[in-house]
């Protein structure tokens, strides 16, 4: 059972790690290109807000919902009753999407009045024209999610985790090759965001026909499977993406502040969500349909400790993601972004929210594998009232930290809310019995702290000023940040070996 949920987390992984690395190297090249300021402000702002929507309906309660009773139809429904519910809900979702969209593109204006109340006239008009280009990625790329959605029900992870390259890719493309053609060159990133959505849904159909769930969309509201889909999401709108949320808060708080605030969060929030997308999402990707079937089956010590499992899997990988961000980032920052227009004191101001993202990096990623826990079993409620809890401290650390901290206070206060949302979710499992803290954890602390420790001294005593490595070159830079991070990897398997950890941890046997 572990074995394969290994494996399939591993597929994952690699796939998400494709694209995140990709997804670097746009990141790298808009730095260098377009640098920091208020076009680029309006860009980050346009597209956070079809990704954040994309987020909340799509990926978060959407798959949470969807999965589940796709889940509980395969065990208990003919093949051709799975077709006929998923032909329904694909009729629905696009139904809905193209009215949003439509909707979206008449009140542009109200949505970034509402996102970004901050910005100044150049800021506001520009986020007005570039969301109009990327709203429509909303519909597009929710229905890629549908489409990811089925696949991974059916065991195939591998291209739907791929599928995010395909907009790294296009972005890419659009920073090289056509920014020159815009009066405003960011714009071009606006256009790229559209025509990713694309690509991305058309390169899933031929393996969604595959598999033989290609069918026609069709509309039917009636149908008892769309209904109680429809009942589990509505809720988890709100439960399933609180993160979301919360990052969105962000914005419009830092349209507020100096203008490249919502620049340096952006790019604190691609360093921090790195091994968030890598590990977190992946791991919680491939638990919650393997949760979902446990719960059909009526199998609960599965059930538990395919919980485990993916809390351990979590401490483990993000464990050491987390020291590196809160000792190392400077450099990483540093070696990743500081070209072109990027200068010295954007590298600073990134640093300090990539700190404060750091302290909930943990966070983020258990409180994706717990939600899971309650979303396998058609449990809303806990979840989403978690949520509201946790959004409202948010929005109070929000008011109280951005005096101090400016646009770090507010990555601080999602991080302090985060950890807030990963208690109330684990003592709610552990309330219903649903997880149960097991023998095996006293051990498995005593060699992932150490581990971790060794990784903090050896980071600690490497060279982490900022001044030495602005002087260095881009390759030199290049050179020692990834011989640093091999070491500290290197160190950090070392160590756990040592104490004893050994693979049967990992996957379960014995």
């Amino acid at each position: 059972m572990s074995k394969s949920l290994l494996k399939s987390t591993s597929l994952v992984s690699a796939m998400t790690m494709i694209s995140r690395l990709l997804g670097f190297v746009r990141d790298m090249l808009a730095a260098q290109i377009y640098g920091v300021g208020p076009a680029v402000d309006a860009f980050y702002i346009a597209f956070k807000i079809p990704n954040f929507m994309r987020t909340l309906f799509a990926e978060g309660s959407f798959s949470q919902a969807f999965v589940p009773v796709l889940s509980e139809y395969r065990q208990q429904r003919t093949a051709d009753e799975v077709k006929t519910f998923i032909s329904h809900v694909s009729g629905g979702l696009g139904f809905a999407l193209l009215l949003i969209s439509i909707l979206g593109e008449i009140i542009t204006p109200i949505i970034i009045l509402i996102s970004a109340p901050g910005l100044e006239p150049y800021r506001f008009q520009l986020a007005i024209d570039m969301l109009r280009v990327t709203f429509p990625y909303l519909m597009l790329i929710s229905l890629t999610a549908f489409s990811g959605a089925i696949l991974n029900s059916y065991g195939s992870f591998s291209v739907p985790s791929f599928t995010p390259a395909l907009l790294n890719i296009c972005l890419i493309a659009a920073a090289l090759f056509f920014s020159h053609f815009f009066h405003v060159p960011v714009e071009a990133q606006a256009w790229g965001v559209l025509v990713a959505g694309v690509v991305q849904l058309v390169f899933q159909l031929p393996f969604l026909y595959r598999k033989g769930f290609l069918v026609l969309p069709r509309i039917n509201w009636k149908d008892p499977g769309v209904r109680k889909v429809l009942r589990l999401m509505i809720p988890a709108i709100f439960g399933a993406s609180v993160i979301q949320i919360s990052l969105l808060l962000n914005t419009i708080f830092a349209s507020f502040l100096k203008v490249g605030s919502v620049t340096w969060l952006y790019y604190s929030d691609r360093l921090a969500y790195f091994p968030l997308g890598v590990f977190g999402v992946a791991i919680a990707t491939v638990v919650l349909p393997h949760l979902s079937r446990k719960h059909a089956d009526q199998n609960p010590e599965q059930f538990k400790r395919s919980l485990e499992w993916g809390v351990k899997m979590n401490l483990l990988l993000g464990m050491p993601a987390t020291v590196v961000l809160a000792v190392f980032s400077g450099p990483i920052i540093t070696a990743l972004f500081q070209y072109g227009k990027f200068n010295p004191y954007d590298v600073i101001m990134t640093q300090e929210s990539v700190i404060a993202y750091a302290i909930g990096l943990q966070a983020f990623m258990l409180v994706k594998l717990l939600s899971s826990g309650f979303y396998a079993r058609q449990d809303i409620k806990a979840p989403v009232k978690y949520s509201l809890i946790t959004l409202i401290f948010n929005m109070i650390l929000n008011g109280v930290l951005i005096i101090p901290l400016a646009h770090a206070g507010l990555a601080l206060a999602t991080s302090l809310a985060s950890w807030t949302n990963v208690f109330l979710l684990m003592g709610g499992l552990y309330r219903r019995g649903i997880y149960i803290f097991s023998k095996t954890w006293i051990r498995f602390l005593m060699q992932i702290i150490p581990a971790n420790l060794a990784i903090l001294a050896y980071l600690c005593w490497q060279p982490r000023s900022l001044q030495t490595w602005f002087a260095m070159s881009a390759h030199i830079r290049g050179i020692h940040l990834v011989v640093i991070l091999s070491v500290a990897s290197i160190i950090y398997v070392t160590v756990l070996i040592l104490l004893g950890y050994r693979m049967k941890d990992i996957t379960g046997q014995r």
